[in-house]
């Protein structure tokens, strides 16, 4: 079979590994760092390690695609996939740490106020303490139990916070890091006890304005908001409207409705926010690219062999 690797971001290393994985199940492979390098002779391939929308709506034929990161709502529109049976694998499990470290580090820099020290003393300002709040004794409440809410649970647990809640669909989880885990049927209860809310949702019709403004106003006054799962989990306007009241001690977004945001977005000007540009994960770190390339050659073997496949998306669920 015919394997198409597209990423700029895999070092030499990645290759050598990918190929010889490969060429011992008798596959043949060719790697591009962009789909606009892919000649028409290989739109024909069996399997796609990386992206390329135009192989995958017109090749009807091609049987497997493995994309790596772990979204795949854009992938759920009916008649995406030239061929229907196309098999989807995602790369859910490998940004956990990536990303888990960006959501504890945006977490202390809004409550420690490290934003406004960076500011000012960019303009040559020396200033007095100023009253900060801490992890320690925080009630946190995290909002998708996955692996990347749980990997930031884990690391949020040495910080020795009031309570670690879990909420997911299912209200059960397996991880111990949480003192209590809900059903989302339960959400509207916990909000108000909650300092710290931390977000990691897959795009799904549930998970969509899951965070009303309603919702918003439930929670505990002072309390700060992260959201590195997906924008749509949110009500932007109602977000916006919280922190400016002062409602909200402040909230860090990675994802947003709309990326990238306009430059006459209202949310660019909204005091107390910040701002990354969808940066908590990608292949940035050498831990992901070195797990998310050990996924694929581990789901190549299964493929090659008949069996099931381990990071198989349900395209029914969107994950």
């Amino acid at each position: 079979m015919k394997i198409l690797v597209i990423n700029s971001m895999l070092e030499q290393k990645h290759l050598d590994q990918i190929k010889a994985a490969a060429e011992s199940l008798g596959h043949q492979v060719f790697f591009y760092k962009a789909e606009s390098e892919i000649p028409e002779s290989n739109y024909d391939t069996d399997i796609i390690y990386g992206f390329a929308p135009s192989i995958v709506k017109t090749n009807r034929t091609l049987k497997w695609l493995c994309v790596p990161w772990a979204g795949v709502d854009s992938l759920m529109i009916p008649g995406y996939f030239a061929n229907e049976e196309c098999l989807l694998t995602n790369a859910a499990g490998a940004y956990g740490v990536s990303i888990a470290e960006h959501m504890i580090a945006v977490s202390l820099v809004m409550m420690r106020k490290l934003n406004e020290f960076l500011d000012e003393t960019k303009n040559g300002q020396w200033l007095s303490p100023r009253p900060q709040r801490s992890l320690k004794d925080c009630r946190i409440t995290v909002l998708g139990t996955g692996d990347i809410g749980t990997n930031f649970a884990t690391r949020a647990k040495a910080f020795e916070p009031a309570s670690i809640i879990g909420v997911c669909r299912s209200g059960k989880s397996s991880a111990n890091v949480y003192d209590k885990v809900l059903p989302v049927s339960e959400l509207d209860t916990i909000l108000p006890q909650t300092d710290l809310l931390a977000m990691s949702l897959p795009s799904t019709p549930e998970t969509k304005g899951i965070l009303s403004r309603e919702r918003l106003a439930l929670l505990a006054q002072d309390a700060f908001i992260v959201n590195v799962g997906r924008g749509s989990a949110i009500d932007e306007d109602a977000l916006a409207d919280s922190l400016e009241s002062g409602h909200l001690a402040g909230a860090a977004l990675d994802v947003f409705q709309t990326e990238p945001l306009s430059a006459g977005n209202r949310l660019w000007k909204t005091k107390n926010l910040i701002i990354t540009p969808h940066v908590a994960g990608n292949m940035t770190l050498a831990h992901t690219r070195d797990k998310n390339v050990s996924m694929f050659l581990e789901d190549l073997k299964n493929f090659t062999q008949g069996a099931p496949l381990k990071y198989l998306v349900d395209k029914k669920l969107g994950y």
